[in-house]
């Protein structure tokens, strides 16, 4: 069996607020790319919606204003052949921040649940005694990594939940901070307005911690066999890349039905759609129904291809911070015992 020192509290939370600050960086660029190419084909207008991705968390975003607003996302642009186009004349004519633009707002929320996510989630499956045992390629007890996957990511979910929804109130600020957040949500609860901060948690349970579970069961199953056939370390970079992307990918194909839902109430509560009334197995049965099948997989491609590598950096680098600080204290205790 793998036996390590157990990290500590704060060298976990270094690690995941590294490796979210690194996804989003990496991947955002890549989305704001996007945005811009499905604007020169669709200028929005006020009250539009689009998909804005940081590569921790997918937000919903409302055009504020009409066309001749000057966000970020409607500035004019020579057109774009493509994603590398995309990527040197935006770099060339708007600066390089500007492949970062709207990132503010989303780290402020993004970061944190991170945080909470993957630190709890690391104590859950100490706690619960978990081991890989890298000779035979297997877990000690398969069912550790799940349940506190899914675990972790409910709590993270369920404090991060009226942050959501709070980042709309400040989508168009230049400075976004923690001030505004604290006063939007100072006012909601001196208002009473309290059920309407938890208004999408649902799909938002049902779609984040399936795939939580689903993430950390095949991941650490992956690992565990790529470590009994390549022998190598568990904070090895490669290992922890096909592995995350791997497992991202899995639990993407079978999370989407939950993921279309909860865009679709996003929407509702944004008020860029015919609001739908009923629960989430409502939805579900109702766009079974009306649209088929195949409505339940609406951007598959498009999330498959965000989430496998968005899994792959975050894990790799949290996976590599934890093993840095376990060599550093191991290596610590030796020289102390010399």
């Amino acid at each position: 069996m793998e036996t390590e020192p157990p990290p500590k509290l704060n060298q976990l939370m270094i690690s995941s607020s590294v490796g979210g600050l690194l996804t989003a960086l990496l991947m955002t660029p890549l989305d704001v790319v996007k945005i811009r190419l499905q604007a020169q084909v669709r200028p929005m207008a006020k009250g539009d919606c689009f998909l804005y991705c940081n590569g921790l968390m997918d937000h919903l975003c409302v055009c504020l204003n009409g066309s001749n607003g000057t966000a970020w996302y409607k500035r004019k642009l020579p057109h774009l052949r493509g994603t590398v186009d995309g990527l040197l004349t935006i770099s060339r004519v708007e600066g390089a921040r500007a492949l970062w633009s709207g990132l503010s707002p989303t780290l402020i929320m993004a970061v944190p649940q991170t945080v909470v996510y993957y630190t709890l989630n690391d104590r859950l499956k100490q706690w619960f005694g978990f081991r890989r045992d890298i000779s035979a390629g297997t877990i000690n007890k398969p069912w550790i990594p799940p349940v506190c996957g899914m675990g972790s990511r409910a709590v993270a979910v369920f404090l991060m939940s009226p942050l959501e929804l709070v980042r709309t109130s400040i989508q168009s600020t230049s400075r976004p901070s923690y001030s505004h957040i604290l006063t939007s949500l100072t006012d909601s609860f001196r208002r009473g307005q309290l059920l309407p901060l938890y208004r999408g948690l649902g799909p938002s349970l049902l779609r984040d911690v399936p795939f939580s579970g689903l993430l950390w069961f095949n991941y650490e199953l992956i690992k565990a066999k790529l470590m009994a056939i390549h022998r190598v370390s568990s904070t090895n970079l490669a290992l922890n890349i096909v592995s995350g992307a791997s497992s991202g990918t899995v639990a993407a194909l079978l999370t989407n039905p939950f993921d279309v839902i909860k865009t679709h109430q996003q929407m509702d509560f944004r008020g860029v759609a015919q609001p739908s009334s009923g629960s989430t197995w409502v939805l579900l049965r109702r766009l079974w129904l009306e649209q088929g099948p195949r409505s339940l997989y609406t951007g598959l491609g498009a999330r498959v291809a965000k989430v496998a590598p968005a899994c792959a950096i975050m894990l790799a680098t949290f996976e590599y911070g934890k093993g840095l600080f376990q060599n550093t204290e191991r290596d610590r205790n030796l020289i102390c015992s010399n």
